[in-house]
């Protein structure tokens, strides 16, 4: 199939107008090698990665969320000069869908919502949001990291009944706004900041990364895309590798065993003094009849010997 063609249906799924001004030239087919299309790969990135997996997949379009080049550029840096020499050299046109999939019917804030398991959805600007069964902030927190397969942060606690959802950088002033003027309890989204931390607080504000928001709607895209004839389609994985590690908690295992050891050690010393005590006792009362028994012998030899 030309290209042509398939960038008529992906703008039919994320029509080009949908999206922000700033991904004007950000957006789209950002490299045109005029091949017919018989693979396609679909990625959340546009790197080098991601362009070796293409090429070893014989890929002939790769369809990105972010695009290859987001800033406008003066020099050309090694990184990038190696990512356009993969794309170029294995016949690797590029097509990006930025803020208009974000936006679009079906596209990274609809699957979210749906994976999620948000219900009475109701589209916003850029977001989503919609209803839960009721449930404390730590029980959404682990609820979204089950159904993202990903570490959260979170801060905030109340009881959560409505949930506003943005896939990727979400955590600015103008979308928290809109959240509360929709009487979200909580916003799930990424790269959380200080400032937002402190002027949200009536918010549960739940960080998921960027990459597990924005994800599963480039997986869901795949398969749509299937759907088309004769062209076969993959998705390439490629996790954030961020991680949570929390010392504080460890910490306070650490001290509830320490404290439980030694109430045991406590227990267990107790138990040896009652032990200790209890064979000095007996030990007493066998003495008591063992001298009871020999004054009586001796009573009844002096009888006897008179």
């Amino acid at each position: 199939m030309e290209l042509v063609k398939i960038v008529e249906i992906l703008e039919e799924i994320a029509p080009p107008e949908l999206a922000d001004d700033f991904d004007e030239g950000r957006i789209g087919v950002i490299l045109d090698l005029e091949r017919e299309i018989k693979r396609i790969v679909v990625a959340l990135d546009a790197n080098s990665y991601i362009l070796k997996k293409a090429a070893e997949m014989r890929a002939d379009l790769l369809i990105t969320h972010h695009t290859l080049i987001f800033h406008p550029i003066n020099k050309i840096s090694k990184p990038l000069a190696a990512s356009l020499k993969l794309a170029l050299e294995n016949g690797i046109s590029l097509y990006s869908m930025h803020t208009n999939y974000d936006r679009a019917d079906g596209g990274i804030n609809d699957v979210l919502a749906a994976r999620i398991g948000l219900k009475n959805i109701e589209i916003l600007e850029i977001g989503r949001i919609g209803e839960i069964e009721p449930c404390s902030s730590s029980e959404l927190a682990t609820h979204v990291s089950e159904c993202l397969q990903t570490p959260v942060m979170y801060a905030g606690e109340k009881e959560i009944r409505r949930v506003m959802i943005f896939g990727g950088s979400g955590f600015r002033e103008e979308f928290l706004e809109i959240a509360r003027a929709n009487k979200a309890d909580a916003f799930v989204s990424s790269e959380l900041k200080h400032d937002i931390l402190r002027n949200y607080e009536d918010l549960c504000l739940i960080d998921a990364t960027h990459y597990a928001t924005e994800n599963p709607g480039m997986e869901e895209l795949c398969s749509r895309l299937r759907k088309l004839p004769g062209i076969e389609v993959e998705f390439i994985e490629q996790p954030s590798g961020l991680r949570a590690i929390d010392r504080t908690l460890s910490r306070r295992i650490k001290d509830a065993l320490d404290v439980t050891e030694e109430k045991t050690l406590c227990e267990q010393k107790e138990m040896k003094k009652d032990s200790m005590e209890s064979m000095i006792e007996e030990q007493s009362r066998n003495q008591v009849r063992s001298d009871y028994r020999r004054s009586l012998g001796s009573e009844s030899r002096r009888k006897y010997m008179e």
